[in-house]
């Protein structure tokens, strides 16, 4: 039988126990620290959760916009100059293209002279109104000699017709009195002709003047038609911007319509946030909300919900869903929602259409409006 003898003294053996339970004790206080912060962690987190996140109604499909204009001719012709270069800020007014003028100047002074011709057409036609005018006085006065005259050898015939009868006076000199009675009665007849037809001419001079006034209105129109066509051979912008999709160059023909250029209102750009069906429910106008630009890390910029759109964004698609049919499968749909930035001009100078943004609304605000809905729909 063997027997092991243990070489150590007993000190020691009691030491390492002793050294152990301190140990131990300090490994205990980590965890149980640990275990502290993490329930203190998320308590906070479940507080924060409860208190704000789940208020908040966040998409990543959102994408700045901008009211672009597409600048575009009205007239053809050739490109005789471009004032701007690509990518360049321009002022509301400043000029941009500019077509050659010289056949639109050639149509204007034709134009002008067409102007002058109907112009003197209608002042010879006046003119001869006021001289029918006047014939007309005259061919009165006329008629009325004659009328005078008529009835003056109507009463010499009254006068010696007894006479002859009787035999005091000659038959000759009845018969005379009667020709000269008749003569005057047909140069009446003609004076009264006469005047008619003064009269007549005048309502057919006064036609023409109508006539001549309606060529001189047509005629300064069509004055001022070559007046605008002029004008437009020079393009100015419409708005303040920058200038885009530029590909119109010198000696270019262009026709009424051709794109030009775009230009863009970069200081105007705003945000366009497309929410789940699901999300709005909460969403009011007026809300704030924090956008997260991917061209922007790090940086959070803050916005306002503006306005929803009328309607979810199949409702305007080219081809709308037809959802009457035999396979029905249901897809949430998108309401994309106007959110206006607030930002300095020194971000929004950083900020260009169709950038991709990721958008945090808070909802905290709809409480109220939900008990209100909530108590109009009970007493409903």
């Amino acid at each position: 039988m063997s027997t092991t003898i243990d070489a150590r003294p007993r000190g020691d053996t009691q030491q390492e126990r002793g050294g152990s339970a301190p140990r131990r004790g300090r490994n205990r206080g980590w965890l149980i620290a640990g275990i502290i912060v993490a329930l203190v962690a998320g308590i906070a987190w479940l507080a924060q959760w409860w208190t704000v996140g789940r208020f908040i109604e966040s998409t990543d499909d959102a994408y700045l916009q901008a009211d672009s204009v597409t600048v575009a001719p009205k007239i053809s012709g050739y490109i005789t100059q471009v004032y701007v270069r690509d990518n360049q800020a321009v002022a509301a007014g400043a000029p941009l293209v500019r077509l050659d003028t010289r056949q639109y100047e050639a149509s204007l002074a034709q134009a002008q002279a067409t102007v002058d011709a109907r112009e003197a057409d209608l002042a010879r036609a006046q003119a001869d109104l006021k001289q029918q005018q006047a014939g007309v006085v005259q061919a009165q006065a006329q008629e009325q000699v004659a009328r005078v005259a008529a009835q003056h050898a109507q009463d010499d015939v009254s006068r010696y017709a007894p006479l002859a009868a009787t035999g005091a006076e000659t038959s000759e000199r009845l018969a005379s009195l009667v020709s000269t009675r008749d003569q005057a009665r047909a140069t009446l007849a003609a004076n009264a002709a006469a005047v008619r037809s003064a009269q007549t001419q005048i309502d057919a001079t006064t036609a023409q003047i109508a006539q001549a006034k309606a060529q001189v209105e047509a005629s300064r129109a069509s004055l001022r038609q070559a007046q605008l066509d002029v004008n437009d051979t020079t393009l100015y912008s419409p708005i303040a911007g920058r200038v885009g999709d530029r590909s119109v160059r010198v000696g270019q023909y262009v026709q009424p319509g051709t794109r030009l250029l775009t230009v863009v209102p970069v200081q105007n750009v705003y945000l366009d946030a497309n929410f789940k069906e699901t999300q709005i429910g909460h969403m009011r106008q007026g809300q704030s909300a924090t956008l997260h630009v991917d061209a922007l890390r790090g940086i959070d910029l803050h916005g306002v919900v503006d306005s929803f759109a009328p309607g979810t964004g199949s409702e305007f698609a080219l081809l709308p869903p037809e959802n009457a049919t035999g396979n029905f499968t249901k897809i949430v749909q998108r309401v994309p929602v106007r959110i206006r930035i607030d930002a300095g001009p020194k971000t929004r100078a950083l900020l260009l259409p169709g950038l991709s943004v990721t958008v945090d609304v808070d909802t905290r605000s709809a409480k109220a409006d939900d008990r209100r809905l909530a108590a109009e729909n009970a007493h409903g």
